[in-house]
């Protein structure tokens, strides 16, 4: 009504405003074409219909396809067409074992360490008295001496060094003869005093500047272990150096966090794995005082505390020695296959020791064998837990050798010197705890290294 009286107030009559705003409606309008509303329904129809016919004749005209479409989706054309029979399909591609996830799982762990006590029958395994080989003598009919860690063993002297007995073996740490240059792997006094003074060890490495330093998890170490267990980094000065750069310096005890860095100085080998098989093997050497010796990969860091730990997988089951099997494999005959396949090492050298194994007794393993002695012969070695018994200090020192003999793939050697060393002392036992995959994954977290160490 308000537009009517504006319109009166313009001297405009009623019937003139009613037509004026009806106008006004009409123009408001877009006018839309309705005869061409069924043209282009009927076109749209057209459309459709031809695409679908063409469409659904296609599929009966066999002879434009592929020749691979023909024989898998029209086997009898293709039989008439060619006048033999079409090819079997080929097989499925395999699965990958890439996308394949691993998860922790529930252990069992003792409450508190408070009322933890160590079992008094720590004396009741294989006894004997094991020595070292500290230095090589020169031989007389050769004038030049090839300095080796590991020294120089004869394979009358390997074979012999199995027998669990007393015995003076190789064991790393061999220097040469007098007047000769170190064979490396040097370690100052200061820390050399700190490390004999160690019960309880958890030690772990990171040389060539491979990993980060991953400390472990404070919160869950008890007071205790703070206390009375020795946190050990073995570090080059190159790793040092990085560290440093990366504002973690030690403090005045050689402390970051609760690892103390122990820099090693004139590396023994060129190649960094088989360096880094020094303190992960020869633990009993590094620490001749201590009774229990945890090792973990730089890739890891620890979120239990050690004293449930050797609780748990040593005391609770009464073992000397304990590793968890592969994840993925369990025969040497796959791990071999595997690292040809991702070139971790030289082909030709992992053939030779191979080879050489299986003409000395390895066999493949066969999980349905009610007898087996493993429950895998494959092991996860980033995780060691073990008692410095002679059985597990004769072990350690075997698997090294093995080691600096042939490749530093440590997995390709560990079954044969386990097996052998079973074989050739079987009235000793050597009371061996492999756990599972899964368990080791909650002993600690999982990373990935910072660089890939190239094969040698």
């Amino acid at each position: 009504m308000n537009c009517y009286r504006y319109l009166e107030k313009r001297g405009l009559s009623n019937d003139n405003a009613i037509r004026f705003v009806r106008r006004g409606k009409r123009f408001g309008r877009i006018p839309f074409p309705r005869h061409k509303l069924s043209t282009w329904t009927f076109l749209f129809g057209a459309t459709f219909l031809i695409c679908f016919l063409v469409f659904s004749n296609l599929n009966k005209i066999p002879f434009h396809e592929s020749p691979l479409i023909l024989q898998q989706a029209h086997p009898d054309l293709w039989e008439s067409e060619t006048g033999r029979p079409p090819p079997p399909p080929p097989p499925p591609p395999p699965r990958s074992k890439r996308g394949r996830q691993h998860f922790p799982c529930e252990i069992g762990f003792a409450k508190s360490v408070d009322y933890l006590v160590e079992p008094s029958d720590l004396t009741n395994f294989t006894q004997f008295s094991l020595k070292y080989i500290d230095r090589d003598q020169k031989s007389s009919s050769n004038n030049v001496f090839d300095l080796r860690f590991g020294g120089h063993q004869t394979l009358e002297e390997r074979q012999q060094s199995f027998y669990a007995k007393n015995q003076t073996l190789h064991c790393g740490f061999v220097k040469g003869p007098p007047g000769y240059a170190s064979i490396g792997f040097e370690i100052n006094e200061k820390d050399k005093a700190y490390m004999n003074t160690c019960k309880i060890v958890v030690s772990s490495c990171i040389f060539g500047n491979s990993d980060f330093l991953r400390r472990p998890t404070s919160k869950q170490i008890s007071g205790y272990s703070k206390d009375n267990v020795c946190f050990v980094m073995f570090v080059d000065e190159q790793t040092l150096s990085k560290l440093s750069m990366e504002g973690n310096v030690p403090d005045d005890g050689g402390k970051i966090g609760l690892w103390r860095l122990v820099v090693i100085r004139n590396l023994p080998y060129k190649d960094m794995r088989r360096t880094g098989k020094v303190p992960k093997l020869l633990s009993h050497r590094l620490f001749p005082s201590a009774r229990y010796s945890i090792w973990l990969d730089s890739k890891m860091r620890l979120h239990i505390d050690p004293m449930l730990i050797l609780e748990r997988f040593l005391w609770r089951t009464k073992s000397e020695y304990a590793i968890s099997n592969h994840y993925d494999r369990h025969c040497v005959w796959e791990e071999v296959l595997q690292n040809k396949r991702l070139n971790k090492y030289n082909h030709t050298a992992i053939d030779e020791q191979f080879n050489f194994y299986q003409s000395d007794g390895l066999t493949k393993f066969d999980p349905s064998d009610p007898n087996k002695l493993l429950p895998s012969y494959v092991p996860e070695g980033s995780f060691i837990v073990r008692a410095h018994t002679p059985m597990s200090n004769l072990f350690s020192c075997l698997w090294f050798n093995e080691v600096d003999r042939f490749t530093s793939r440590d997995q390709l050697s560990f079954a044969y010197t386990y097996l052998k060393l079973k074989r050739m002392n079987p009235d000793k036992p050597f009371n061996f705890n492999m756990f599972k995959d899964c368990e080791r994954r909650t002993l600690a977290k999982l990373f990935r290294h910072r660089i890939t160490v190239l094969p040698s």
